[in-house]
């Protein structure tokens, strides 16, 4: 049985892999990305991205998902600075690799770890942040500088992060063809696509924080587990069924007495089929 994840104790931020001060870099390289490239994510879309790139069915290099990711310029391409994102110098970007390679081993140990409950230490907790919360949290003055914002409903962006990456490999994301298979990608899939859907019921707890402002419904949390859930079915799914294979087209071979494919009005065997 599924636990209950509207339960609000045993955070996600409690239960991050890498330390606080590690996030935090990130952040700050991040944020100095976005100084070159405006439309670089937060960690929070990164998160989920870097969660739909361990469950896609093949492997994929580090140059392809820094290209998608961060707006990096891909193998080959000429670099645009009004339409990619750079790092500062080798240094930055083999820092952030180190972090981002760490993480996803964390990720990939928890994925893989046999949990059945959400609450166990092993079990996969994305890095997320509850928004709505924090500005539920800020005294009055502050929040009026908020007010009229949309603000992303919790886990949103972490959703919307990993939609992004199955969007940007849809050959490898393509439903297999056994039935039971392919409803086990649609109801996985279908689960994480609803955590990029807005949260419009009252607020009633605090997902991230015992003692703070009610943010998110009960629904939302629910749904939250039941996403998190479908990660795990989408990795099982793509271990089980291993890398896509081509199809391997080969040529008809005309027969024997059939006219040679040349144009030159003798048999096959009489022509190219001789050697």
């Amino acid at each position: 049985m599924k636990p209950d994840a509207s339960k609000p104790s045993n955070t996600a931020a409690d239960q991050a892999f890498l330390e606080v001060e590690a996030f935090d870099e990130l952040d700050a390289i991040l944020d100095d990305l976005r100084l070159r490239y405006d439309e670089t994510p937060q960690w929070e879309f990164c998160e989920g991205f870097m969660a739909a790139v361990i469950c896609t069915r093949r492997p994929l290099a580090d140059d392809d998902v820094l290209s998608a990711l961060l707006g990096l310029p891909a193998s080959g391409e000429v670099f645009n600075h009004e339409e990619h994102g750079s790092f500062t110098d080798d240094a930055q970007r083999a820092r952030f690799m180190a972090l981002w390679n760490q993480r996803r081993a964390e990720v990939s140990t928890a994925l893989d770890s046999e949990v059945d409950s959400l609450e166990d230490d092993r079990c996969y907790h994305p890095e997320v942040m509850d928004v709505r919360g924090a500005v539920a949290d800020m005294p009055p003055e502050e929040q009026a500088g908020f007010k009229g914002e949309d603000l992303p409903a919790f886990a949103q962006v972490w959703a919307l992060g990993f939609m992004f990456a199955v969007e940007c490999w849809p050959d490898e994301w393509t439903a297999p063809r056994d039935k039971d298979a392919a409803k086990w990608l649609d109801d996985a899939l279908q689960a994480v696509v609803a955590m990029t859907e807005d949260d419009t019921a009252a607020p009633e707890v605090s997902p991230l924080s015992e003692e703070g402002a009610p943010s998110t419904s009960i629904d939302r949390l629910n749904a939250f587990g039941e996403a998190i859930w479908a990660v795990y079915d989408l990795r099982e799914l793509w271990k089980t069924l291993g890398p896509k294979v081509e199809t391997v087209r080969v040529e008809a071979t005309p027969g024997r007495n059939d006219l040679c494919h040349c144009g030159s009005g003798k048999k096959y065997k009489k022509c190219h089929g001789a050697n």
